[in-house]
């Protein structure tokens, strides 16, 4: 008995959207009052959302609806605090004046694309997700209750064993819905949650997210054209055209307001297809009519419309009155336990891809192999000490390129999944670099190792341990370079981009690394010394020829069958190549400061790209300036 009246319990729970376990938080009443939202476009401005008003109450669901260029999403990105730049207007939380940076730790934004982690089952992402966003505050028994009762809340109880791309569309949906109720915010934006979905998943994702606002929430999603049935579930609707307020109040009140205005709904019709309609001009100059009679959003009059019977059935949480400054999402967990519980999320992902892994493998085989094949013997043969020195350049462009391109490939789509985490406060961003630099060293050193053990005894290089450790340590320092050098440049451009400036880039690399070679002992140009030291690979160069031929007093062996060999001696080939100077320990010296560098430089593009500063928010100004100008003057 004890145990069903326990299991009645938890689905009343369930059904009003109540969490056990999680933090109480206050209600929380957006209202906004000529907001204004406007863009750059040449040399002049384009106004998306033209001073209108607003309020969305706690424990309603509301839908933003309009045409499309309406500015739907544009309002739902500057209500949320995605957009700042060029908005204008004042929004109020419960009355009291929008602190943007307090308030974004009080709500969570979900946006339209369901970017979700790969590799990881259902509940393994809620697991990772409430670590993260809930840490100490409850035990790890409570955790596994909360996961448990919101995998019921959104339906996912026979998914939750299933890797999230294999999810369907609605399951998706619902995961991204389910990962951010973790920590109970107090509001819940959405970016058109039915779309991609069908008749029936949508109407199962909105009802959802009534059951989520009957809990005490705000819950405010923009809508594309709903069917009837759908546009039925909504307690609020706000309608916006060409960037002004058309319409603002209960769904059921849209027939009324539209028949006040001499416009019938036909019976058969969908109203919110109708009210679309009306809006982008197919009925004439009515939106005008519409804008005007609501005031912009200033009218009261609609906004309660037909209220009382979802008020009835609203049961809010016994919650904290005392404002929203108690509500607090800040970091559920430290930085050192966000960084672990990153790491063993990547360290998983990436023992997971069993794909990838088997591809690079190959890869560093085949390449090793080949190489190998190319340079056989020629570690000890006098005849080819050339051609031993252009097999430690080719394992430098090996080293760069191999750990270089799948970065430039993936990562640009993980930092649009690292925009949502982050926005939605998960984690900070240097914990969260942290563990993604740590979590690829090992693979990294794993495949360079596999390259590095096929060429090494192929091409007859010495076999001293300490030369061995040497020559290791130099391809595998300038493969984690590369590889950091691929996450600076795909942190801020897209795949396209990325893919065609980390080739760029790196072919006047190449050059700078051999320039000079050759010309003996004789001092370049100073500016040439300048630009070739800006060379990563130059350091790598030297340091495997340091690791080779450094220190090594007895001559090359000379073939049988060759009369002569000109660089038998190893000294006077390292003077005529002007690299009897050159020093292990200096050239991985510099390699390192140029791999924490390099690192520094991933992580503020990243964090700029995130969340810019002034000064790089003023470059981007006049960068998209000058591409503007230069455009015109094309055309």
């Amino acid at each position: 008995m004890e145990t069903s009246s326990a299991g009645a319990g938890v689905a009343r729970s369930i059904g009003r959207g109540h969490l056990s376990h999680l933090p109480q938080r206050p209600p929380v009443t957006l209202a906004f009052h000529d907001l204004t939202y406007s863009v750059h476009v040449g040399t002049g401005s384009k106004i998306i959302l033209r001073g209108i008003h607003g309020e969305f109450r706690s424990g309603q669901l509301t839908a933003i609806l309009g045409p499309s260029g309406a500015g739907k999403s544009t309002l739902l990105n500057v209500l949320a605090g995605y957009r700042v730049e060029g908005a204008g207007g004042h929004v109020y939380t419960n009355g009291e004046p929008r602190d943007l940076r307090q308030f974004r730790k009080l709500s969570r934004y979900i946006m339209q694309e369901d970017l979700l982690q790969p590799y990881i089952t259902v509940r393994e992402a809620m697991a990772i997700a409430a670590d993260l966003k809930l840490g100490a505050a409850i035990t790890g028994r409570e955790k596994i209750v909360v996961v448990d009762e919101i995998i019921q809340l959104l339906m996912l109880n026979k998914a939750k064993d299933t890797t999230t791309e294999r999810l369907s569309g609605g399951e998706r949906k619902r995961l991204s819905i389910a990962l951010e109720l973790l920590n109970n915010p107090p509001v819940i934006f959405l970016d058109e949650p039915t779309t991609g979905l069908d008749e029936v998943a949508s109407s199962m994702c909105v009802s959802l997210l009534k059951r989520v606002a009957r809990g005490g929430r705000t819950v405010v999603c923009s809508v594309h054209t709903p069917s009837a049935r759908l546009f039925a579930h909504f307690d609020h609707v706000y309608v916006v055209a060409d960037g002004r307020c058309a319409y603002h109040g209960a769904a059921a009140g849209v027939v009324p307001f539209l028949h006040c205005l001499h416009l019938s709904c036909p019976t058969t019709h969908n109203p919110a297809d109708f009210i679309i309609d009306v809006s982008c001009g197919e009925y004439g100059p009515q939106a005008d009519k519409m804008v005007a009679a609501i005031e912009n959003g200033r009218s009261h009059q609609w906004r309660d419309y037909a209220v009382a019977d979802s008020s009835q059935e609203l049961e809010l949480e016994q919650l904290n009155s005392s404002g929203v400054e108690t509500c607090n999402l800040k970091h559920g967990s430290t930085s050192w336990r966000q960084f672990r519980i990153l790491l063993r999320r990547m360290m998983l992902q990436t023992v997971r891809n069993k794909g990838y892994i088997w591809l690079r493998v190959c890869l560093h085989l085949c390449l090793g192999l080949i190489t190998g094949l190319l340079f056989q013997n020629m570690g000890y043969d006098a005849s080819k000490t050339l051609f031993n020195f252009g097999f430690c350049y080719a394992c430098l462009i090996a080293m760069m390129y191999i750990p270089m391109m799948p970065v430039l490939l993936a990562f640009p789509r993980e930092v649009q999944l690292i925009k949502r985490e982050y926005f939605n406060r998960w984690y900070g961003l240097k914990a969260y670099y942290a563990a993604l630099v740590v979590s690829r060293t090992p693979a990294t050193i794993f495949f360079s190792l596999i390259y590095l053990a096929l060429i090494y005894p192929i091409t007859s290089q010495p076999l001293e341990l300490s030369r061995i450790l040497m020559f290791s340590t130099i391809s595998i320092t300038v493969a984690l370079i590369s590889e950091s050098m691929g996450t600076a440049i795909s942190s801020t451009l897209s795949i396209v981009n990325s893919v065609f400036l980390g080739p760029v880039l790196s072919v006047p690399l190449m050059l700078l690394a051999v320039y000079g070679y050759g010309s003996g002992d004789q001092p370049l140009p100073f500016i040439w010394r300048i630009v070739r030291s800006s060379s990563y690979l130059r350091y790598g160069m030297e340091g495997l020829i340091a690791a080779i031929y450094g220190e090594r007093k007895e001559d090359l062996v000379c073939p049988d069958d060759k009369d002569y060999c000109k660089y038998k001696s190893i000294v006077t080939f390292l003077r005529l190549m002007g690299m009897s100077g050159v020093s292990f320990w200096f050239d991985f010296g510099v390699l390192v400061v140029i791999l924490l560098l390099m690192n520094f430089l991933g992580y503020y593009l990243l964090r700029q790209r995130l969340s810019p500063n002034y000064a790089y928010r003023s470059i981007k100004i006049i960068g998209n300036y000058v591409k503007t100008k230069m455009s015109m003057s094309h055309q």
